[in-house]
């Protein structure tokens, strides 16, 4: 298939989750017949060596986690399209594609409901004990001296007010909460609408009851929520987390959960992941769910089928322009 002067022959897809749907495969494949994808759902490393090999001879590829770097891009030269399957662009190095002249098909907010009801399910969570009291439901005990709190009325902050922190306060909004917001970007016209309040960091971090983080990685903000940043937490703090992983210090978050110097803690990401801290796991006033943000089949089909056209509808990214401002 030839697209804006693009032939595409070769198809590769290494994600797991896009095979996970049978229809998107059979749609893919009625475009493009001779697509790899990775049917037999084997785990990958999303190392650099193994998208390598497995984008390799290939002019086109829809990528979840995969790295699209210098190095990746470098021994491709072949790849002229990289799809997103979701909308973190984290292991995408505008730079380097730019430089390779490869483009960039990618759809913003498409499993934004799907995230956001996750982010609504952990905060409920965590206000309302519901883990720790299953668990101690599970072992025979009745532990009703564990006395939660509602989320109606409660300060909640949104840390990137983008699509998902944006669909996210609109399911806050039967709860009556009062909606603070730090973003980069001018969102007044949304706040207005949503009556949200529009914040500094700072007034962000102390202030917050719930603290809901929805920010892509950059090269400026990985690491962000660091033992200073966390020692600015209110300690009735509920932090949640459906982002990335990269931008929380695990480390300074479980020793201040431990003191209960914040009150809990909430997490569908984590720099590792699977996750390699099981004493942050195993604490009674942390959440935490393998990365389930986007695992909807609702959602998953609309990521699938909008990374199908990203093949076709694409662009060339360009360092310090929407949705890579912060980068030279």
């Amino acid at each position: 298939m030839s697209t804006d002067d693009i032939t595409i022959e070769r198809v590769a897809v290494p994600a797991i989750s896009f095979a996970q749907v049978p229809v998107l495969v059979a749609h893919l494949r009625s475009i493009y017949p001779d697509a790899r994808v990775n049917t037999q759902c084997v785990p990958r490393h999303h190392s650099t060596r193994d998208t390598i090999e497995y984008l390799r001879d290939c002019d086109a590829a829809i990528v979840s986690f995969e790295p699209i770097n210098a190095e990746v891009l470098a021994a491709l030269p072949r790849l002229k399209v990289v799809s997103k399957l979701g909308v973190g662009l984290d292991t995408i190095d505008p730079v380097a594609m730019r430089k390779h002249n490869v483009r960039l098909g990618w759809t913003p907010g498409v499993n934004k409901r799907s995230v956001a009801e996750l982010a609504l399910c952990l905060t409920l969570a965590a206000l309302k004990h519901v883990v720790a009291a299953n668990v101690d439901m599970r072992a025979g005990k009745r532990p009703l001296q564990r006395v939660g709190r509602q989320l109606t009325g409660r300060v909640v902050g949104i840390h990137g007010c983008g699509e998902i922190g944006q669909d996210f306060i609109r399911l806050l909004k039967p709860f009556g909460c009062h909606v603070i917001a730090c973003d980069l970007r001018d969102r007044s016209e949304f706040y207005h609408e949503f009556d949200v309040e529009s914040v500094s960091p700072a007034a962000l971090y102390a202030r917050s009851e719930v603290l809901s983080i929805h920010m892509n990685v950059t090269p400026m903000n990985r690491g962000l929520y660091n033992a200073d940043v966390l020692d600015q937490l209110r300690p009735d703090c509920v932090l949640v987390n459906t982002s990335r992983g990269t931008l929380v210090d695990e480390v300074a978050l479980r020793e201040r959960l431990k003191r209960r110097q914040i009150a809990a803690a909430a997490f569908d990401v984590f720099e590792h992941e699977p996750p390699e801290d099981d004493e942050l796991l195993n604490l009674d006033n942390f959440i935490a769910t393998p990365h389930i943000g986007s695992g909807s089949m609702e959602a998953r089909l609309q990521m699938g089928m909008a990374a199908i056209q990203g093949l076709t509808h694409h662009f060339l990214p360009q360092p310090g322009e929407y949705p890579f401002e912060c980068y030279t």
